[in-house]
């Protein structure tokens, strides 16, 4: 099977999920058939379209490891690929639309458009056209354009058929064309709308699928009949669900429908992303739910896609980026956490010393278990850094004032000011002497200890935040624990 797939975005914002589903599961086609992955850019809303949204989105298809064959700043045998730039062409094929009589000039005012609408609606019918200027002879079109109107082209919709839609996610799906109405596909300033460009850009790029989201199958009909008109090939079709919130209602900032790069922003890895992204609408065989690119790429298949709307939970996204957060190296999480620890104060802004390397691997490796994403590092950072104790709360305030606790926080003093080195492994082996010899349980150490050192009585390993702190802040946050103690 040859396979020429596409992601057409429009440059008028970021890339949103939606969007890069879209991306992957075009992606992941191409590359399970040897096929070609093609990104073009449909910027003919020239108000909206930027080119900084054209960058972002490819930004952020880069950082999700989506690669395309042709396109954007690749090039390849069917350039160019912004619609502006292939105005001609579009002009081309409208032409060709002329001459076989299967698209018109209208010279109808938008207040015209807008009374016909509302008598239509009035009547219970759904809006569309009514071909009022379908049939004018060529003295009626000399004498509106000699008046200065402007035309737009429509597009003549055969009367009395059914347009069949063979759609590899949903099935056959029948369409009356009577419903459609004549409908523009080139505006007044020469640009064409989307459901032309579509056709026009898709066949000239010999494109064999079209993946999309489902809000795109009402424009399938009439793609259809432009084909057909223009005795073209249509590709198949495969329309994925809408993605909605747990709530099933559509989507908003709060459950997470935010653009794909700030997603990178907050911590997230892309193969965690891409990870969750494909199981939006698609089920993979088995029970398994993380997969590699690689595996996605040979178990990927468009018959496993739902009809279905996919539901987007935040939390999952979370849980499954923590298991790629713990297979991940040190040294990597140590490398994207460390924006956030400059922003924080902890590190500035030249080249860490061999120390500091270690201590941010250090770190890494004691909260890491703990991140649903990197940015939750700073969450950790009062643990470890600084001399100064958070403000604790009523309950641990109560632990340190249990009866033991002087005796365990005045032998921790007397034994760390004696180490040497200070590490996790003797910060471990400190503790269980302060056990053994005050004959008391664990947690009656550890716990007052925590809170001494913290503020709070949960967090990483205590050894660990003992190492991190290292002896000079342990003494100094020791002293201020038993400070407001005595207050």
């Amino acid at each position: 099977m040859n396979v020429r797939v596409r992601f057409a975005p429009s440059p008028t914002g970021p890339l949103h999920i939606g969007g890069a589903r879209s991306a992957l599961f075009n992606y992941l086609l191409a590359r399970k058939f040897s096929g070609n992955f093609i990104v073009r850019s449909e910027d003919t809303d020239l108000d909206r379209s930027s080119l900084e949204s054209e960058h972002n989105i490819l930004e952020a298809l880069r950082w999700l490891n989506i690669t395309w064959d042709e396109g954007i700043e690749v090039g390849g045998d069917y350039a160019p690929y912004r619609q502006t730039e292939r105005l001609a062409l579009y002009r081309e094929f409208a032409d060709r639309l002329f001459q076989s009589g299967h698209a018109y000039f209208c010279y109808c005012s938008e207040e015209e458009l807008e009374k016909e609408r509302e008598e239509l609606i009035s009547r219970g019918q759904p809006p569309r056209y009514m071909g009022k200027c379908r049939n004018l002879s060529a003295a009626e079109r000399a004498e509106k354009e000699a008046a200065g109107l402007k035309p737009v082209v429509r597009f003549r919709v055969p009367e009395g058929e059914q347009i069949l839609v063979k759609d590899l996610v949903r099935g056959d799906i029948v369409f009356e064309s009577d419903g459609i109405g004549d409908y523009v596909i080139i505006k007044s300033d020469g640009i064409p709308t989307y459901n032309f460009a579509v056709v026009v850009d898709d066949t000239t790029m010999k494109i064999s699928h079209v993946i999309r989201g489902e809000e795109h199958l009402s424009n399938t009909p009439r793609q259809i009949l432009i084909y057909q008109a223009l005795g073209e090939p249509a590709p198949e079709f495969a329309h994925i669900s809408l993605i909605l919130n747990t709530e099933g209602k559509k989507m908003s900032k709060r459950d997470g429908d935010t653009a794909v790069i700030d997603y990178r922003a907050k911590g997230y890895l892309p193969e965690a992303v891409v990870n969750f992204i494909v199981l939006l609408g698609w089920a993979p065989p088995g029970e398994e739910e993380f997969f590699s690119l690689a595996e996605l790429i040979e178990i990927f298949s468009l018959e496993r896609v739902s009809k279905s709307p996919a539901i987007f939970d935040l939390n999952k996204l979370k849980w499954i980026n923590a298991h790629y957060l713990k297979l991940a190296s040190p040294e990597r999480i140590a490398h994207l956490a460390l924006p956030y620890l400059r922003q924080m104060g902890v590190f500035g802004e030249g080249e860490l010393t061999a120390g500091q390397e270690q201590w941010l691997l250090d770190f890494v490796a004691t909260v890491v278990s703990h991140l649903s994403c990197i940015s939750e590092i700073c969450d950790f950072v009062h643990y470890v850094y600084g001399d100064s104790v958070r403000e604790m709360d009523e309950e641990a305030r109560q632990i340190l004032l249990g009866e033991t606790v002087p005796n365990v926080l005045d032998l921790f003093h007397q034994k760390i000011t004696q180490i040497e080195q200070l590490s996790a492994e003797s910060a471990k082996l400190l503790l269980k002497q302060i056990t053994k010899e005050l004959k008391i349980g664990g947690k009656q150490v550890f716990m007052p200890l925590r809170i001494a050192l913290t503020g709070q009585m949960h967090g990483p390993e205590l050894n660990n935040i003992i190492a991190l702190l290292g002896k000079e802040n342990v003494l100094k946050r020791l002293e201020e624990s038993r400070s407001r103690l005595r207050d």
